[in-house]
């Protein structure tokens, strides 16, 4: 069995390694290890499921023995007591990656159920797009935004090296917008775009003019944003950033933006509760 494609192998063994260390003293000394068991996976509230590959290949990690039956699918909307998996064979290998598998499911579970949340406050025939932002767990960065997908929205750059965002601390350092676009533009090659953060309607034309691609509006007021949509008229992409709560995307939306960036995609998603019921 292959890891999932956006994951890296080395990064479950780091986590197995973490979890089990020298051995699980408490499955290996408990009776019964080596007999056969079925593991029943439920979700034990509502939830948008995300992982599954990926607990399924943990399990294999740890006994490539054990068999999981997958009921439900990534993306799927789960109700409170719906059965996601079995995992059948040897009930110490199932009980010692319980606690793996668990975490990664329940974590990305609840940021792919989060982002459903921001996408469904979208109105009506919105071009607006929900976006996460590069606030993630350190070393979960790619899971992190493979659950935005699952969960209907959509990823932002993923590092520094795939995209350029000038932000106040770098045209601080430049100088000015347009010494920074300039600099920025005679370095990169044709294919890169070139964002700049902008905090009022003066920054917006600076940006504007110095011939940025796309135009992030950060923390301006509702008024401001829709000035600042109406002054770049298409000669640019425009992204709402800043403060951004679930509370205020239908009015966000309205606006006329084509992003909305929310960092709180992955930075405040809470874990899902999913457990697992060993069966003998």
């Amino acid at each position: 069995m292959k890891a999932p494609n956006y994951v890296a192998e080395n990064f479950i063994d780091l986590a197995l390694k973490e979890d089990i260390g020298r051995g699980d003293l408490t499955t290996e000394l408990t009776p019964g290890s080596d007999v056969c068991g079925i593991g029943i996976v439920k979700a034990k509230e509502d939830l948008v499921l995300c992982g599954l590959k990926l607990a399924a290949y943990v399990f294999y990690k740890v006994d490539p023995e054990l068999k999981v039956t997958a009921f439900k699918k990534d993306g799927d909307k789960l109700k409170k007591g719906d059965v996601i998996f079995e995992v059948e064979g040897a009930a110490g290998s199932i009980l010692t990656a319980e606690r793996a598998v668990l975490n990664f499911i329940q974590r990305l579970s609840g940021i792919a159920t989060l982002s459903s949340c921001y996408v469904a406050e979208l109105i009506d025939d919105s071009k607006t797009r929900i976006v996460d932002t590069r606030k993630t767990t350190p070393g979960w960065r790619t899971l992190e935004k493979y659950a935005v997908r699952v969960g209907g929205a959509s990823n932002h750059r993923f590092g520094l090296d795939d995209g350029i965002m000038i932000k106040d601390n770098h045209i601080e350092m430049a100088g000015s917008i347009e010494k920074a676009v300039k600099a920025v533009r005679s370095g990169c090659h044709h294919l890169i775009k070139i964002e700049v953060e902008t905090s009022n309607l003066g920054e917006v034309q600076q940006a504007i003019d110095a011939g940025a691609d796309v135009i992030m509006l950060d923390n301006m007021s509702n008024e401001m944003m829709a000035e600042a949509v109406a002054l770049i008229s298409g000669k640019a992409v425009t992204e709402i950033s800043g403060g951004v709560k679930l509370e205020r995307i239908k009015e966000l939306s309205k606006i006329g933006a084509d992003f909305i960036s929310v960092g709180a995609l992955t930075h405040s998603a809470v874990a899902k509760d999913i457990n697992l019921t060993l069966k003998i």
